[in-house]
């Protein structure tokens, strides 16, 4: 039976999760947990928890690295089954719902293009939430289809024709150009990014939840 996540039984959860974690990060932003009814229509989550706040743009960097390592997180301590990882999902400044309409747009342009062509299209390496709104954007296509191919962090969707039996392997991806960054601070360090002393005083002082910061907006 499908376990659901509501905002009375899970919702305090999260928001125990997240209020420790961002406090704890140093992070100067707010959330909101709302239901997911009529939200990211594909995925269908059972809950959506929306960012904002000075720091907002900090866990969009890097293809929203820390707001997909917050999501990832927060389903380990609810300690979710890989099969209830779409019942939850993070946004920020409506992110990940634009990113949801690109992959959607994306793959009707691919089928459209396998139809006239025959032949398969493979998108570049996504991560499984990515993977999933492609293959639900095609499911229900009579003369296409999806497929994941290849292995992490290589795993790509393949759109392919319906009666094709057997799918391509993914195509090789080159290398990324020089090495890689220092991560979503971009060369701040933590001393530099001057979150002391916007709450005023010693931040682990206190109850939180009273006079030090209530980072979630809106009734509880």
């Amino acid at each position: 039976m499908r376990r659901k996540y509501t905002l009375e039984e899970t919702g305090p959860r999260i928001d125990e999760f997240l209020d420790n974690i961002l406090e704890l990060a140093g992070f100067d932003v707010d959330y909101d947990i709302e239901s997911g009814e009529g939200q990211f229509e594909l995925e269908g989550p059972d809950l959506v928890v929306k960012f904002s706040g000075p720091d907002v743009d900090y866990l969009l960097e890097n293809k929203a690295e820390v707001l997909l390592s917050l999501e990832q997180l927060t389903l380990e301590y609810l300690r979710a089954s890989s099969d209830e990882h779409s019942h939850l999902c993070f946004d920020a400044n409506d992110h990940r719902a634009l990113r949801m309409e690109e992959l959607r747009l994306s793959a009707l342009a691919a089928a459209e293009r396998v139809r006239k062509s025959r032949v398969p299209f493979h998108f570049s390496p996504m991560n499984s939430r990515e993977r999933r709104i492609i293959h639900l954007a095609l499911n229900g296509q009579a003369d296409v289809r999806s497929e994941s191919v290849g292995m992490a962090p290589n795993r790509q969707v393949v759109v392919m024709p319906a009666d094709m039996k057997i799918a391509p392997p993914p195509k090789p991806m080159p290398p990324p150009p020089g090495g890689r960054g220092g991560g979503f601070d971009r060369g701040r360090s933590n001393g530099d990014r001057g979150r002391a002393g916007r709450h005023g005083g010693d931040r682990r002082g206190g109850d939180r939840r009273g006079g030090d910061r209530d980072r979630r907006r809106g009734p509880r």
